[in-house]
């Protein structure tokens, strides 16, 4: 579901900064040989990614859902010169065009990858994490978001991709869904949560922003 017109959708990228000529590169490979495209963070949210990295200017990075590593490079923009960006995937089949364009980047010996379960790779990671990025198995979201908080501070961000979930958020409800469920008690469970503070921002598919109080 698109939430604005294709032609609005258009102005804002425009007029927003233009898309880094390695992250172009990266989108071209990706749809010529990586199945779903779609899923590919793109243009505006990556952007939108990037200038709330640099803002918060974060040390320890972790990422859930690699796919083909666009997200991660632009979260890398903003990271501290002796920082660290983990991310975990559990498709290996994808680890070779990660590491790619990881190589090529500028933060190529600061990006670390994991392949495997992140609900069991996280438990194993002996970092504080400044800012987070979920953009994995949307029905283990809850599970993600707990297992995250052990391993956030006060001020840490959290960033929840696909809230929106093409709009089957505010729709009727079909018997064989069995992801929509999830995230709309996802969605209220951030919004009560005491131990955070949140805001959903109506980008691309949905994003959340949470902070850890």
């Amino acid at each position: 579901m698109h939430f604005l017109s294709a032609v609005l959708e258009n102005y804002i990228q425009d007029n927003s900064q233009e898309e880094p000529n390695l992250l172009q590169e990266l989108t071209r490979e990706t749809h010529l040989k990586i199945l779903r495209p779609r899923m590919l963070t793109g243009h505006f949210q990556g952007r939108v990614l990037s200038m709330l990295s640099k803002i918060i200017a974060p040390k320890n990075i972790l990422e859930i859902g690699t796919y083909t590593g666009y997200s991660a490079l632009c979260l890398a923009e903003g990271m501290q010169k002796d920082g660290k960006l983990h991310t975990i995937d559990i498709n290996e089949e994808l680890e070779p065009i990660q590491k790619k364009y990881f190589q090529k980047s500028n933060w190529a010996s600061q990006i670390v990858q994991h392949i495997g379960d992140a609900k069991e790779i996280i438990l194993n990671l002996d970092v504080v994490f400044d800012l987070v990025f979920i953009d994995a198995e949307k029905k283990d979201y809850p599970v993600y978001f707990e297992k995250i908080l052990e391993k956030t501070t006060s001020g840490s961000v959290i960033l929840s991709d696909n809230v929106l979930w093409s709009g089957k958020v505010i729709e009727p409800l079909q018997k064989k869904d069995k992801v929509t469920p999830i995230l709309l008690e996802y969605n209220k469970m951030l919004k009560e949560d005491p131990r955070v503070e949140t805001v959903l921002l109506p980008i691309r598919d949905g994003l959340t922003l949470t902070r850890v109080l």
